[in-house]
């Protein structure tokens, strides 16, 4: 049988029917009272989750493991009159109050859109990554028990991994033409390359922050797996990513990089596998490294290249500078700004918030960064989370210039659950952290 590197794969989300309404019925119902027992249960769950989306289309939406685990997790945290303290510490008030200024931002930019549609969609999905940060802080300020939280973060990087490498057994998605030979991208339950780097990110800054102050083995054997994982999604921005949470990490630990022989062991298997590549390609590694490809990667999928993407941004900017042309929309103006055949986002986070809400959306975004950074920065020397949170925010700020992944909550919600563990800790010093 003939080994195919490169396979299409055509994902397809099925409506709720009875039996599987059931299952989130029963799993709503026993997460529920777990968590209404321990919310460090609650929290777990929400950080294992968010991979493992199990989408089916209902009512123009769709239902999905994690929408089902936060309105569970919720349910069960609204009896506890203890909750209602909790969240209103001043830390995690202000990073709520960023996430639902960018959510009103992104409501605000109805103005002027043609698919009014897009719009709600967008701002339903930021208004669920803000009730996700407040679910999730709220459940680990009541129960900080990290070492069961660890434990499921940990578990659903191996899970996330594995997925991944088999990729490269079974065949990927996604892939690159060197040499005139199709080269894979594994992309595993992320669902795309790009997006398993920058959930890698977060997974490599939670894993080797724990590795600093806490090392286990399954911490040790998440950390190796998505290290090793990352250079075969051929993500060069993620690489830059890894970087500045290694910087981060030296800058909290002196010792970080004689700690993290994990980390290198991972990177360096990773990056075998890649030049393997190289051979069945009868190419340099350069090729592979620049993704030097035969043909335009955006001339027969619709994707574009960045270039002409950010042009475009930067035209519905300067018509519309204030609000901008409507969340969700830019995929569907792309032809008033010349661009045609062409149906995606701007591949930059900043691009999307200056074409889509203007300036107002481009502050908002801006802020939720920096209050998120703000806040970390007060528990870094108390907390892993906050550690790892703080190294995971700065590496997909910096990747989002050249891509858009808060767009995807596979990636989005991860790191809101790594920022909400992180903001919930409590800091060094109380008078950080008082309750309004």
């Amino acid at each position: 049988m003939q080994y195919h590197t490169v396979i299409d794969r055509f994902p397809i989300v099925p409506p709720l029917d009875p039996l599987t309404f059931l299952c989130f019925a029963g799993i709503f119902v026993i997460l529920t009272i777990w968590t209404a027992r321990r919310p460090a249960i609650g929290a777990a769950v929400l950080a294992f989750v968010p991979p493992l989306a199990f989408a089916h289309s209902i009512a123009g939406t769709t239902a999905t493991l994690p929408k089902i685990a936060l309105l569970a997790v919720a349910a069960g945290l609204a009896g506890r009159v203890e909750a209602y303290t909790a969240i209103r510490a001043r830390p995690i008030v202000a990073t709520a109050v960023a996430f639902a200024v960018l959510t009103i931002a992104t409501l605000a930019t109805i103005v002027h859109a043609h698919y009014p549609h897009d719009v709600m969609r967008e701002t339903f999905k930021w208004a669920e990554y803000t009730a996700y940060f407040c679910v999730a802080a709220v459940a680990y300020r009541l129960e900080p028990d990290a070492s069961l939280v660890r434990r499921a973060v940990f578990g659903s990087i191996v899970l996330v991994c594995v997925s991944a490498l088999l990729d490269e057994i079974i065949g990927a998605p996604f892939g690159m033409m060197i040499n005139h030979t199709p080269i894979p991208r594994v992309s595993g339950l992320l669902g795309g390359p790009n997006q398993l780097g920058g959930y890698l990110e977060v997974a490599i800054a939670a894993t080797a922050a724990w590795e600093l102050r806490a090392p286990s083995r399954l911490g040790k054997a998440a950390l190796v797996l998505a290290a090793l994982t990352l250079p075969l999604t051929f993500s060069r921005a993620a690489f830059i990513g890894i970087v500045i949470i290694v910087l981060v990490l030296a800058l909290a630990d002196r010792h970080t990089l004689r700690r993290l022989a994990t980390l290198a062991i991972g990177l360096g298997a990773g990056l075998a596998g890649a030049v393997e590549w190289t051979f069945f390609a009868h190419a340099p590694f350069a090729g592979l490294l620049l993704r030097a490809s035969d043909v335009n990667p955006g001339a027969t999928a619709g994707l574009g290249t960045r270039s002409e993407l950010w042009r475009a941004a930067w035209y519905f900017f300067r018509h519309h500078p204030w609000l901008g042309i409507g969340a969700g929309n830019y995929e569907h103006e792309l032809p008033q700004a010349g661009i045609f055949g062409v149906q995606t986002h701007a591949n930059s986070w900043y691009f999307q918030a200056l074409a889509e809400g203007g300036i107002a959306l481009f502050a908002a975004t801006l802020a939720l960064l920096a209050t998120a950074l703000i806040q970390l920065r007060a528990r870094v020397q108390a907390s892993p989370w906050a550690l790892a949170a703080l190294a995971a925010t700065l590496a997909l700020a910096a990747h989002q210039v050249v891509d858009y992944l808060v767009f995807y909550p596979k990636v989005a919600e991860p790191w809101i659950a790594l920022l909400s563990f992180g903001i919930a800790s409590q800091p060094a010093s109380p008078a950080h952290d008082p309750v309004l």
